[in-house]
């Protein structure tokens, strides 16, 4: 059976350490990620995602949280993200993604985490691998097969 999601935001940044900035569109590359990202290059965790629900529940502690924030390339609307087996492909585009990690550790100086002292980000976060590469758009439904 096939799912179906939304992109809320497709978010980059030049320097690691930062919050994300909105774009409309990015290219993925093969075994790289993110053209013009600063977490780009090889490894499994060359894409980030997010949930906006999962953005949603922490405004209720700071309300000035937007797509980017938790410093994730996608924001997600309409998947559970940490459900998805490790191995699951995401297709967005032409590109095709696939999990390769369920959360991740805070670091040091997260500024969400001190500012409302709790992130989702370690939780409710993914980082994928690029398996085949090609520019999406914000504007963009993305797919998955369970």
């Amino acid at each position: 059976m096939t799912k179906r999601f939304e992109i809320v935001s497709l978010n980059i940044s030049k320097e690691k350490g930062t919050a994300k900035k909105p774009v409309p569109r990015f290219r993925l590359v093969a075994g790289h990620g993110i053209e013009g990202d600063a977490h780009a290059g090889p490894g499994k965790r060359q894409v980030s995602l997010l949930a906006c629900e999962d953005i949603d529940t922490m405004r209720a502690r700071l309300d000035s949280l937007v797509p980017g924030a938790f410093a994730e390339n996608i924001t997600t609307r309409g998947i559970d993200l940490p459900s998805l087996p490790l191995g699951t492909k995401l297709r967005i585009g032409d590109a095709v993604l696939e999990i390769s990690q369920i959360g991740k550790e805070c670091h040091d100086g997260c500024a969400i985490r001190e500012k409302t002292g709790d992130c989702v980000m370690p939780r409710r976060g993914v980082f994928a691998s690029v398996v085949e590469g090609g520019e999406i758009t914000d504007e963009d439904t993305g797919h998955y097969d369970i």
